[in-house]
């Protein structure tokens, strides 16, 4: 899943959608025939924050605290309510569209959550439902053990000691190199592709609207690309860190060629850090300049007692960074930045001023999940729009203050996980990076729509997910 969505041309096609909601539908079952497993067997495997048994002892499938189990708990509590939420309001549905027309049901229940499109309801009830699935089966793949790390086998094999050096387990370490080289091949190509002008996606399809400046890499606009290297750039310079400090502390330990592939990674930043800018992405640019500022400090912060060679390095992915984005696409972003100023931000006002009479039009439950574009419809003057552009306004009004609520609720999460000691360890520089990289797309949601691409929620919620997997060290 995690390759698959952004090559799909960022999973927003409906063969895209389903082949990514199927593969989550097997997660949750697969989770669902563990857990069944465990229960019915009495087996509990190894896991991190959990107390390690004395030997002939049952262990235990509980964490040491209570504030972790009840956070847990919250949680799940909360991803139920949004999923019951979403599919009252496709079940007490106030109106459906059949082939173009809209049909209004006069037995709907005014108290409950409702939708002014079931189908559209429905449609989003389903992917919920499949990332519910691939969120929890994430975080119980990664809070477990692997047989070296449970010491089921010889703690002195090599491998488990290259597990060590990198301070992070096993699993933590494979889905964030799966996740670091997977979007630097994705810059690579969008590179190659702004450099030859092509108007197609990956060579292959022709979008419908959009000129070559407009597409970057699979991702049919600019911005949700710059989005999604956003969200991955600093994770993947903070594991870059990671290693490197951990082979710093271990110089003494005799290595074999390869064993420190960390080095493999400071290209890779170099190229997401790089990609917001070269996609000229208005919004995505600005995010990235701020995430670097953000990110810089956190460095600054973390190795204020290192040498001053060690603090001045901290500067170099950044200053290339930059240099490469300014040879490659500075003039171009200079442009659309100035333009975007020139047209009324791309009549997004209008839009946003057609948006804010529908949420003050429906303010409790919204107008239902999945709805905007429907509705919208109603209430535009000029400008159709598929999106609202502002993902807080449009959650907003599909979902009514009370949804919203919910899902700020459950944003929480994963910012107050890592002070409660039971978990995977790590420093508290990893997990910094991790809430800038949320924060950053929390903000650009503000002025875009991050949050309806199937690959870019995807991709929010398995960095959600490793934030309410790891803890400060104990």
């Amino acid at each position: 899943m995690v390759v698959f969505a952004p090559w799909a041309f960022g999973a927003t096609q409906s063969w895209a959608i389903w082949t990514m909601n199927g593969a989550g539908y097997l997660l949750g079952i697969v989770l669902v025939a563990k857990r069944g497993l465990r229960w019915r067997t009495g087996y509990r495997p190894p896991r991190w924050g959990e107390p390690v048994p004395a030997p002939g002892v049952a262990a235990s499938f509980r964490p040491h605290t209570r504030a972790a189990r009840w956070l847990t708990r919250s949680l799940a509590a909360l991803n139920a309510i949004v999923l019951v939420y979403t599919l009252v309001a496709a079940l007490n549905h106030r109106a459906e569209i059949r082939s173009g027309v809209q049909e209004f049901n006069e037995h709907y229940v005014q108290w409950l959550p409702f939708s002014y499109d079931a189908s559209s309801t429905w449609g989003t009830f389903w992917l919920y439902l499949a990332l519910t699935g691939c969120f929890w089966a994430t975080r119980d793949w990664l809070l477990g053990k692997t047989p070296l790390e449970s010491g089921y086998e010889d703690p002195t094999y090599t491998q488990f000691l290259v597990a060590q050096r990198a301070g992070l387990p096993e699993r933590l370490s494979r889905l964030l190199w799966l996740l670091c080289l997977n979007a630097t091949v994705l810059g690579v190509v969008g590179i190659l592709q702004r450099l030859e002008g092509t108007e197609k996606l990956l060579w292959l399809v022709q979008p419908r609207y959009g000129n070559a400046g407009f597409h970057f890499g699979p991702f049919t606009y600019r911005g949700n690309a710059a989005q999604y290297f956003n969200l991955l750039w600093p994770v993947s310079l903070a594991f870059w860190w990671t290693l490197f400090r951990a082979s710093q502390n271990l110089q003494r330990v005799p290595v074999r060629v390869g064993d420190h592939p960390h080095w493999l990674l400071l290209p890779c930043v170099l190229i997401q850090i790089a990609c917001p800018i070269i996609s000229a992405s208005h919004g995505g640019g600005v995010v990235a300049l701020g995430l670097a500022t953000g990110a810089l400090g956190v460095l600054m912060v973390a190795n204020w007692r290192a040498s001053l060679a060690v603090r001045l390095g901290t500067l170099a992915p950044f200053v290339l960074a930059v240099s490469l984005a300014g040879y490659l696409g500075w003039n171009q972003y200079q442009a659309g930045l100035v333009n975007a100023f020139a047209d009324d931000l791309g009549d997004r006002v209008e839009i946003y001023n057609n948006a804010r009479l529908i949420a003050v039009d429906h303010p409790m439950f919204g107008t239902g999940p999945g709805t905007f574009a429907d509705v919208y419809s109603l209430y535009r003057s000029r400008v159709a729009a598929a999106y609202a552009h502002n993902d807080w306004l449009e959650t907003q009004i599909t979902f009514g203050w009370i949804g919203l609520a919910v899902v700020l609720a459950m944003l929480v999460h994963p910012f107050v996980r890592w002070w409660i000691r039971d978990g995977i360890e790590c420093r508290w520089d990893l997990i910094a990076m991790i809430w800038l990289a949320l924060a950053g797309c929390l903000f650009h949601a503000r002025f875009d729509f991050p949050f309806q691409i199937y690959a870019l929620l995807h991709l929010f919620l398995m960095l959600c997910c490793i934030g309410c997997c790891v803890a400060r060290k104990a």
